[in-house]
């Protein structure tokens, strides 16, 4: 049976495979259920921005558990001084890794001059990276894509690279997307730029020595597994997201863990006392539970767990019950004629 402190040993950082950094999504409640389905997977926080670390509500923004390592705290911002002081603190409150967003095309972001406009300054992101490598022992790394607007061609993007890596970046996750900053919002920049994978296997190839890794659009461990062919690593973001219980096959198929993968049900009951936990300190019920909304997807009763879950979650007072409850209801919907407890003990 699956319990939760089974998967609390900070590991070293490999990139091989990864769940991306998504705002108002890797929160660390997401983070502790990808963590019950996988050992090895790298996690990433949200984006956080350097003014919110350095004088915002810094615990709140920073906080995590001992059991999601190897965990990487991605950073927004442009300004060296202010990356490093925040990389620094990064480190300080147990990370494994610093990762600089500079792939992310909102409004909001181009503003404050950070995430992907910052692929119009490479020598800019060259100080940040120096800055920050600097002021961190830990492997200090950049998402970033493959171009923006006009500024898209395989000359600007490999110059990027060159430049940012000799400032001492050696790992670069490359979303095979470019971004338009203008026309279109962060949504539509996630899905209507064509992928062009064979841009980021082009970087491999022409820098064998920095470790490439690819996001954008893997939907699958089959289409993972055929990357990995290419280049060094592989980050999944919504598959991951809307289709949790996918992650579980990840440390048997990617990193040859011979433990065995947990059914459904056992991760179910190995987030209870989690919740439990949660609920005590004054989380709400629904803030944990959004996240496992996914986790039956494609199976008998799916839809019954997502209903009771969306519908008795959000109340103040709500409790496991109403996990337990939903789980019932897949139960029933794939077994009406089998107890609870066998179905659970047999499947998940």
């Amino acid at each position: 049976m699956l319990k939760t402190g089974e998967v609390g040993i900070t590991q070293a950082v490999t990139h091989r495979f990864a769940v991306a950094p998504m705002l108002d999504w890797t929160d660390r409640h997401c983070r502790h259920l990808h963590r019950l389905l996988t050992r090895h997977t790298l996690l990433y926080t949200e984006m956080v921005t350097t003014g919110a670390i350095l004088h915002g509500p810094r615990e709140r923004y920073l906080q995590h558990g001992a059991d999601e390592h190897p965990l990487a705290l991605q950073l927004g911002g442009s300004e060296p001084a202010a990356l490093a002081a925040c990389a620094a603190i990064g480190v300080d409150h147990g990370y494994d890794e610093i990762n600089l967003n500079v792939g992310c095309p909102s409004d909001r972001v181009q503003s404050g001059r950070f995430g992907a406009c910052l692929m119009a300054e490479p020598q800019l992101v060259a100080e940040c990276i120096a800055a920050m490598t600097g002021a961190a022992d830990v492997p200090v790394t950049v998402k970033t894509r493959i171009g923006i607007d006009d500024r898209d061609s395989y000359e600007a993007l490999a110059m990027f690279v060159q430049t940012v890596g000799a400032a001492g970046c050696r790992s670069f996750i490359i979303h095979a997307r470019k971004a338009w900053l203008h026309g279109l919002s962060p949504k539509e920049n996630r899905t209507i730029p064509p992928l062009d994978y064979a841009v980021v296997w082009q970087l491999k190839r022409d820098f064998p020595e920095l470790e490439i890794i690819v996001n954008g659009g893997i939907d699958s461990l089959d289409a993972a597994a055929a990357q990995l062919q290419k280049v060094d690593g592989v980050m999944l973001g919504r598959t991951a997201y809307h289709n949790p219980y996918l992650l579980a096959e990840v440390d048997g198929r990617f990193f040859a863990d011979p433990h065995p993968v947990p059914t459904r049900g056992q991760v179910v009951d190995a987030m209870l006392p989690y919740i439990e936990r949660e609920l005590n300190a004054g989380t709400l019920l629904k803030n944990i539970t959004r996240h496992m909304l996914g986790l039956f997807q494609g199976m008998p009763g799916a839809r019954a767990w997502r209903r009771e879950l969306s519908q008795h979650a959000a109340g103040r007072t709500a409790g496991t019950e109403v996990i337990k409850s939903a789980l019932a209801h897949v139960i029933d919907a794939a077994h009406p004629q089998r107890s609870p407890t066998g179905y659970r003990q047999q499947h998940g």
